[in-house]
């Protein structure tokens, strides 16, 4: 600056004036400026204009000294005023000297540079807009300055810009998005409200379409949704609110796949403000993207399931997510069961693979599906998609969906409701997709039979109309290579019972009677493996049995066929090499035979035995029913075989009579008394045609000893009437017992023989362990 002619046309004067530290002599010098440029437009001197505009910049507006860049800056903004609209042919070299001040340390400086660049925008206008992108950035930092002047300096260049940007139909939108999309990361809270009062500034210009970037900064808006700041929260909720209203109004031209896994992410946060508002974005974009969401089921299923189970204290989130639930569940169709994922359909985005999910299990030893963390951009793929396309076709990513699904219905941790809606999905898939979904039905069977064991009854009753379903299924029989095809390919494995393979191993009158009953329907192959399973349950839970045993049986009679139950379940025990398990079992289901009101059409169909069924499905269970002494006289009892029951009591005497089969007895003589067997109580009216159930019930009295069950036993025989007395005239009458009996044809000798035959068995084991606690007693005292 020492060499004067190098700052011609500025005058020595002007120079001095214009690094002097007073603002007043400053502000004269750029006065002078102002009337000097005045005259070079008069003149159209562009270029001595562009030297006078390039001295202030370099000598002065970028000088060392700190007057000197002042006095720059008052001159550049002097020069402004002076070239009035021909400003806009200048203002690179106007503008980005001012913007080098921003970072200057001193905080008048700044404050002087933010003034500088009013002037020059004020005039400039809509000219400035080409130079939008740097004028955005340089605010956005002083927007967060401390200096409470340079902050307010820089509000009254915010609004200018703002009005300009409001005012013009040219604004460069494409070329701002990347900006925004950076700056909208910032953790400053100054920051960010300025970029969100952008935002909603851009939101209302009916000419610029910011919808359509949304995907861009939909992340970053949910972030600064869990500022700290209530006021920035408000803003960015108003803003979220603006974009959902306007999603509304026009959902053909939203990209709601590009958007669909920010959802996800942002519906796992730990803020519930951000939760909820994501859970109601996706609302919003299930109900009106309809199957276009279906390829992030995975995903969204990862999000909402967990918040089924919060408490009151989240109860909006809660019911926000229970109708995302139940909205997307209604998305499948029968036709995804139908469509071939090899065929070529639609370009649709993808969900991520096990490998990428959002929702991958194996991310559950960290605590959930999904990393909060990473990085958002790995989702913004080019995903454009036109879901005002009714017809559609979307294939259903249905491993990703079983895959979450069964991570959290193994979760212990998860809550009760979570649990039910896992359950209830498994179902709808199971209805919609049943050819996919039995792929899946090995994996999942191990789990839903653990899930029998759950403290709720509502989820059991749950999981049993889905195990039901998948026993009861068409497709559980016809799907090759995916479960056994006929009940001979079940194989015995670690979680089953040991039980031989049905072919050739059961007798023919039971075979027949469950394959053929014309009243039971068909099972699939996944019945009898579910029978076994159960059973194993029961044998190694033995808490289950006592607890939920029968609850469970007597639901899946009402879900499935009670005669196929029973009819199988007699079949396995026959074979269990368990003996005392076995035992308990059978009692287990003779007391729920007899008592259920579930099992009333089973019970007459065995009372009357009057077809090759009903026989063959009596003698089944009476082959597994000598497993217990006391329940088989019991069965005879209610299928109305008086004599066998007779022959039974008397064998009774050559069995070893322990506390719990007296126990039992008194257990048979109270239920006796049960409307039951009112046919039984009626019948003893009958002295002449049934002398065997006379002989019988005596029978059961000499094994009593003197209790209240003997006492009461022994008064209802002595109600029993004279027969001399109960003569009628008609003396030719055959008995209809005998009848019936004899045309059951049924070998009563050969059960008999079965019957010691199971018995002795029973014993042998009985020695056998008392044999073993004997030899362990005598361990413990050596």
């Amino acid at each position: 600056m020492n060499a004067e002619r190098d700052l011609s046309p500025l005058t020595p004067g002007v120079v001095r004036a214009l690094t002097d530290k007073l603002y007043e002599k400053r502000k004269v010098a750029a006065l002078e400026i102002e009337k000097l440029v005045r005259e070079f437009v008069a003149q159209n001197n562009t270029s001595q204009i562009k030297h006078v505009i390039q001295i202030l910049s370099q000598e002065f507006a970028l000088s060392q000294h700190p007057h000197s860049r002042k006095g720059g800056l008052i001159g550049l903004a002097a020069c402004s005023i002076a070239l009035g609209k021909d400003s806009g042919l200048y203002l690179k070299e106007l503008i980005e000297p001012v913007l080098t001040c921003f970072n200057d340390a001193d905080s008048r400086l700044r404050y002087y540079a933010c003034e500088a660049l009013y002037n020059i925008v004020k005039v400039a206008r809509g000219s400035v807009l080409p130079h939008f992108n740097v004028l955005f950035d340089g605010l956005s930092k002083l927007a967060a300055d401390p200096d409470p002047n340079v902050k307010s300096g820089s509000e009254l260049l915010d609004r200018l810009l703002k009005d300009i940007v409001t005012e013009s139909n040219q604004f460069d939108l494409v070329g701002f998005i990347p900006l925004l999309r950076e700056r909208i990361y910032s953790n400053n809270q100054y920051a960010r409200q300025f970029i969100i009062s952008w935002i909603l500034v851009l939101e209302s210009v009916p000419d610029i379409n910011l919808l359509d970037y949304l995907p861009e900064i939909l992340d970053g808006l949910f972030q600064i949704l869990g500022d700290n700041s209530k006021e920035i929260r408000k803003m960015c909720e108003v803003a979220l609110g603006e974009f959902l209203k306007e999603i509304k109004k026009n959902p053909s031209s939203v990209k709601f796949a590009e958007m669909a896994n920010i959802l996800v992410i942002h519906c796992q946060a730990a803020d519930d403000l951000i939760q909820l508002t994501a859970m109601c974005w996706m609302r919003e974009f299930i109900q009106l993207a309809g199957r276009v969401m279906l390829p992030y089921s995975s995903g969204i299923l990862t999000a909402v399931l967990p918040c089924l189970s919060y408490d009151d204290r989240k109860k909006n989130i809660k019911e926000v997510a229970n109708v995302c639930n139940q909205s997307l569940m209604k998305l499948v169709i029968p036709e995804d069961d139908e469509m071939d994922e090899a065929k070529p359909s639609m370009t649709i985005p993808a969900e991520p693979t096990s490998e990428d999910s959002l929702s991958k299990p194996e991310a559950a030893t960290t605590g959930g599906f999904q990393d909060h963390n990473q990085d958002i951009t790995a989702l913004k793929q080019p995903l454009f998609f036109p879901c005002s396309c009714e017809r559609i076709q979307v294939t259903l990513n249905l491993d990703g969906i079983v895959q979450v699904l069964d991570y959290h219905l193994s979760d212990t941790s998860i809550g009760m409701m979570t649990r039910i809606a896992v359950l209830k999905w498994l179902y709808h898939l199971y209805i919609k997709t049943p050819r996919k979904m039995f792929r899946h039905t090995d994996s999942l069977f191990p789990i839903l039979l653990r899930t029998l064991s759950d403290e709720s009854d509502e989820v059991i009753l749950k999981d049993l109309e889905l195990l039901a379903e998948i026993a009861s299924s068409p497709a559980g029989q016809t799907e090759e290579g995916h479960g056994p095809a006929d009940g001979s390919d079940v194989r015995p494995g670690p979680a089953e019972l040991h039980v031989p393979a049905r072919a050739g191993q059961l007798s023919s009158s039971s075979t027949k009677g469950l394959e053929c009953s014309p009243s039971t329907p068909t099972m699939n192959s996944y019945f009898y493996k579910f029978m076994i399973n159960l059973l194993k349950r029961f044998s190694s839970e033995r808490k289950l049995l006592e607890t939920r045993g029968a609850f469970i049986i007597r639901q899946l009679c009402l879900l499935l066929n009670a005669e196929n139950i029973f009819h199988s379940m007699a079949d396995i025990l026959l074979r269990e090499e368990d003996l005392k398990f076995a035992s308990t079992m059978v009692h287990t289901l003779n007391t729920i035979l007899l008592t259920s009101s579930e099992l009333f059409q089973l019970r007459n169909q065995l009372k009357d035995l009057k077809t090759p069924e009903s026989r063959n499905l009596f003698c089944c269970l009476y082959r597994s029913w000598c497993h217990n002494p006391v329940t088989t006289v019991s069965l005879c009892f209610l299928t109305q075989n008086y004599k066998h029951a007779y022959d039974l009591i008397q064998k009774f005497g050559d069995l070893e009579v322990t506390v719990d089969f007296l126990t039992e007895v008194d257990k048979l003589v109270q239920l006796i008394e049960c409307p039951i067997f009112t046919y039984l109580r009626l019948q003893l009216l009958d002295v002449k045609n049934n002398p065997y159930l006379i002989k019988a019930l005596y029978g059961l009295l000499m094994l009593l000893p003197q209790s209240s069950a003997f006492q009461l036993l022994s008064h209802r025989l002595q109600c029993v009437p004279n027969p001399e007395l109960m003569q009628t005239t008609d003396n030719t009458k055959p008995s209809t017992s005998f009848k019936r009996t004899a045309a059951s044809n049924i070998d009563y000798a050969e059960l008999l023989q079965h019957f010691e035959k199971v018995q002795n068995k029973h014993l042998e084991a009985r020695h056998q362990r008392a044999g073993q606690a004997e030899q362990l007693d005598r361990r413990v005292v050596l």
